[in-house]
């Protein structure tokens, strides 16, 4: 399983604008029925002209993944940067899963 990490940092003055955009972006990602999942979370550090945000894309695989790079990824993040210029700034990381494990409270 390889999970594509997008980390933003998000200036202050739009956040409310980017988050309503974000979460109509994951599902167009999500659409591209490379992922089976995403969550987006907020990064929890103190920084007054920033916010950050992780979304967390997990891949079918790593060959799914590289068609996403080639078929959809280019279109897909054309969008925010038309929108959002230098107001946002994405770094992208992918992740290999080794292991899961979970506690089951029954």
């Amino acid at each position: 399983m390889v999970i594509y990490n997008v980390t933003i940092n998000v200036d202050k003055s739009i956040n409310s604008e980017w988050l309503a955009w974000i979460k109509e972006h994951i599902p167009q990602v999500l659409a591209t029925g490379k992922f089976k999942e995403a969550k987006l979370t907020k990064v929890l550090v103190k920084d007054d002209e920033t916010d950050t945000y992780s979304v967390q894309y997990r891949a079918h695989s790593r060959a799914t993944l590289d068609a996403y790079y080639a078929e959809d990824a280019e279109r897909l993040r054309a969008d925010g940067l038309k929108r959002f210029a230098d107001k946002m700034l994405a770094f992208r990381t992918e992740l290999e899963v080794i292991d899961e494990y979970s506690v089951n409270f029954d």
